[in-house]
C-alpha cells in the first residue's frame, strides 16, 4: 500500500493547482524555496539590497560633533543646569547668587531680579547644539566664547510649589572653561 501512494512528482502538483498555465507549469506563486532561482542570484540581490541600505549612511550631518563621554563643553553645560538646580532647593538668595556668579561677563547689566521666585530648569540635553550666530535681543555683538542652546523645561516656583511651567530653549554659553548663561525673566 506504500508504494501505490508514493511520492507524486512535483509536476503533476503544479498540474493540479487551480489556474495551471497550458504549458503544464503552474500560474501560482512557487513555494519550495526557489523562488529566487539560483543561489547567485540571491547573493547578488542581498548584495544589492545592503549596498542601498549603506548608501543611505554615507551623508554628511551638518553641525559639531560632541564626545560620547559627555565631558568638554556639553559637560559644562549640564553641569550649569545641575548647579542652578540645586541652589534652587537652597533657597532664593542662593539661587540669587548663582545667576550673578555665572551671568555672561559681556551682559552683566541684563541680570533679572527673580524676587520671590526661583527656577527649575531641566535641560533636554540630546538637543544641545552650537549656535554661533545667536546674539542676545538689542545686542550689536555676539556674546565671547562657544554659544550652546538647548530645549528646556523651566518650572517657576514660590515657596517650593511650582506656579507655572514653560517648555523653551535656553542659550548657555563656554567661556574659558567656564559655563555662563542668562538670567530667565519670568516676571517680565
Amino acid at each position: 500500500m506504500r508504494r501505490a501512494l508514493g511520492r507524486v512528482p512535483k509536476a503533476a502538483v503544479r498540474d493540479s493547482r487551480a489556474g495551471a498555465a497550458p504549458d503544464g507549469r503552474s500560474a501560482a506563486p512557487d513555494t519550495d524555496n526557489r523562488a529566487c532561482g539560483h543561489p547567485l542570484l540571491k547573493l547578488a540581490l542581498g548584495l544589492a539590497v545592503a549596498a542601498l541600505a549603506l548608501a543611505g549612511c554615507a551623508s554628511t550631518v551638518p553641525g559639531t560633533p560632541f564626545p560620547v563621554d559627555g565631558g568638554g563643553s556639553r559637560g559644562l553645560v549640564g553641569q550649569y543646569f545641575t548647579d542652578l538646580n540645586d541652589t534652587a532647593d537652597e533657597g532664593t538668595a542662593a539661587q540669587r547668587e548663582f545667576l550673578r556668579r555665572t551671568q555672561h561677563p559681556d551682559f552683566t547689566d541684563r541680570a533679572c531680579d527673580l524676587g520671590d521666585l526661583t527656577l527649575r530648569i531641566d535641560p533636554a540635553l540630546t538637543t544641545l547644539r552650537v549656535d554661533p550666530e545667536w546674539r542676545p535681543e538689542g545686542a550689536s555683538s555676539r556674546p565671547r566664547g562657544e554659544v550652546f542652546v538647548v530645549a528646556v523645561t523651566v518650572r517657576i516656583r514660590r515657596d517650593g510649589a511650582t506656579i507655572a511651567q514653560q517648555i523653551g530653549s535656553q542659550r548657555v554659553i563656554v567661556l574659558a572653561g567656564k559655563a555662563y548663561g542668562f538670567t530667565p525673566c519670568p516676571t517680565r
